[in-house]
């Protein structure tokens, strides 16, 4: 992680990384009670500047997860349910924990499938395809489809790394709960090159089925990922 600017639909540096540190919290990698390095000697390690490392300590110090006292350091606090972006974002390293990146790779307004769940009772939907990254590496590759009564003018310009995040702030659209489903099924030949396991390979799939706030189905989603880079991972607290 550096301090150059974020790519279009990134979300802001100090967010990247309040949200690395929330996902390694989550995955145990930074434990109840540890502390800390010292700011300047973590924002060397992270590659970052002291400000953006001081504005991501803010954040998770406003979300209750990191307790800052004053001349002795900054201390973890886990907690069973972090305020994240990437709540519902349930693929990690094999490692633990990794920050959720994304390349869109097609965004097409479309007649809805036959074999899709009914998310809405409209005709048409948005369907999107991303590689997703985890710390840089291609992890997964996703098709989702989202009822085009949502948003009828969806462009590839109102896309953030966190589709979720998009569909808050300029939809009004808030992903209350998900289903998830986890199978297997070939990888689809429209996945690009950079994703390493090659298409037709059978692959762990999870078909997922999201609802909005009023508890209404609204997106529906398949994603495979590559077993030999990430898991799928449920905490039960």
């Amino acid at each position: 992680m550096s301090d150059n600017l974020p790519e279009p639909g990134a979300l802001p540096l100090y967010r990247q990384l309040s949200e690395l540190l929330i996902r390694d919290i989550a995955a145990g990698r930074l434990a109840d009670g540890q502390k800390l390095l010292p700011e300047r000697q973590m924002a060397a390690s992270l590659d970052v500047a002291v400000g953006t490392l001081r504005a991501a300590l803010t954040d998770l110090t406003d979300k209750g997860l990191l307790q800052r006292v004053q001349g002795s350091g900054n201390y973890i606090r886990a907690l069973p349910a972090p305020d994240s972006v990437y709540a519902l974002f349930r693929l990690e390293l094999l490692a633990g924990g990794g920050l959720p990146t994304a390349q869109v790779l097609d965004l097409a307004l479309l007649p809805k499938p036959a074999d899709l769940p009914g998310i809405g009772p409209g005709a048409m939907a948005h369907r999107i395809r991303r590689l997703r990254f985890l710390s840089g590496v291609p992890a997964a590759v996703e098709e989702i489809w989202l009822d085009a009564g949502h948003a009828p003018g969806l462009t590839r310009a109102d896309l953030s790394e966190s589709l979720y995040l998009t569909y808050r702030e300029k939809l009004g659209l808030w992903i209350a709960r998900a289903e998830d489903r986890i199978g297997q099924a070939a990888l689809p030949d429209w996945a690009p090159a950079a994703f390493p396991p090659a298409p037709g390979r059978l692959l762990p799939q999870v078909l997922r089925l999201a609802f909005d706030q009023r508890g209404q189905p609204c997106e529906t989603s398949r994603t495979w990922y590559d077993p030999d880079t990430v898991r799928y991972t449920v905490r039960l607290k």
